[in-house]
């Protein structure tokens, strides 16, 4: 399939997300960051081949694990960095951290650390979208632990019965927290499961940017012409920690299993992809350099910036109710 004028975008933006959760993580190393990160590392070509399907106006819905959905969807990295370091000039001005992210200029409707719950959270904005007529899709990304949970059921059921304009991607990186998925699941692919809502679903290779790509694309078609929402399932992998410093003592013969997925590589496989089809070496390697200095820019502005004052401790944090309004 031709992807004219999308090839360089997709690997671009996998870079940007692989390097700015490399900052992320020194930042943290570092002792700047208050609380854990949740690292995106192996899993970006989900994000990067999602988001890129998306229309500017798409809202998504976002996890504990969204550095690459953010990054994907148009978000600022300095202030991203500045609010994971709790500095005034981060998106909720120091008071969210990496997990709370509402960023409406993007399109990022949240991010919460409540596991599979922006399944419902998304089916809500996309019912709002049907109601309103507008020509929104909301995508959803959640992982395979999620769809163990009660919300996994209630949305999709009612985003199927409503025929909503909703797409849900699940990040299946193989372990919902220290849980490897053979353990936790009786079925080989989540995918299967969006045939007891009646609605469309597949199983997908998440380390193929391409195919991520091509599957949203049809699963966004599906939802603008009023057929519904589709499951995505992006099988891919979580190369680094549940949250940084954690201890992966859970996973299986660690080193061999870390080398066969990292053989798997979505950036490494794609860059692959771009060279047999004629991009030049030279090209690509700007991109990386461009994007390393754009991370490291990021990364001394938000150290840089001051922190909230003590007297703003509680703004923005309770409204006053609308004259006349019930308390």
């Amino acid at each position: 399939m031709k992807l004219t004028g999308k090839e360089l975008q997709l690997y671009e933006t996998m870079v940007r997300i692989r390097l700015f959760e490399e900052k992320s993580l020194e930042i943290f190393e570092e002792g700047l960051t208050p609380g854990r990160m949740h690292p995106y590392v192996g899993e970006e070509a989900v994000a990067a081949g999602v988001c890129t399907a998306l229309q500017q106006t798409d809202l998504v819905v976002g996890t504990h694990r969204s550095g690459g959905h953010l990054i994907a969807k148009g978000a600022d990295p300095r202030k991203l960095l500045a609010e994971y370091i709790g500095k005034e000039s981060g998106y909720s001005r120091g008071k969210g951290g990496p997990m709370h992210f509402c960023i409406p200029e993007v399109g990022l409707l949240c991010t919460n650390g409540i596991v599979g719950s922006g399944i419902t959270v998304a089916a809500g904005a996309a019912l709002a979208s049907q109601y309103q007529k507008k020509n929104q899709v909301v995508c959803c990304f959640f992982g395979d632990g999620a769809s163990n949970t009660g919300s996994f059921h209630e949305g999709l059921n009612l985003s199927s019965l409503w025929k909503l304009p909703v797409v849900y991607v699940c990040e299946n990186n193989h372990f919902a927290e220290t849980m490897p998925f053979d353990r936790a699941f009786p079925i080989e692919d989540i995918g299967i499961r969006a045939s007891s809502y009646g609605m469309e679903g597949e199983t997908i290779d998440g380390n193929d940017v391409l195919a991520v790509f091509h599957a949203a694309q049809r699963a966004l078609s599906r939802a603008r012409g009023g057929e519904g929402p589709t499951l995505i399932e992006a099988k891919t992998y979580r190369v680094g920690p549940h949250f940084s410093g954690e201890s992966d003592h859970y996973r299986k013969d660690r080193e061999e299993e870390l080398r066969r997925w990292q053989e798997r590589d979505p950036i490494d496989r794609f860059r692959t992809v771009l060279l047999e089809k004629g991009f030049s070496k030279n090209e690509l390697d700007a991109i990386d350099a461009q994007s390393k200095e754009e991370m490291d820019r990021a990364a001394n502005g938000a150290i840089k910036g001051a922190f909230p004052s003590a007297d703003s401790l509680l703004s923005e944090v309770t409204v006053e109710n609308p004259k006349g309004a019930a308390s």
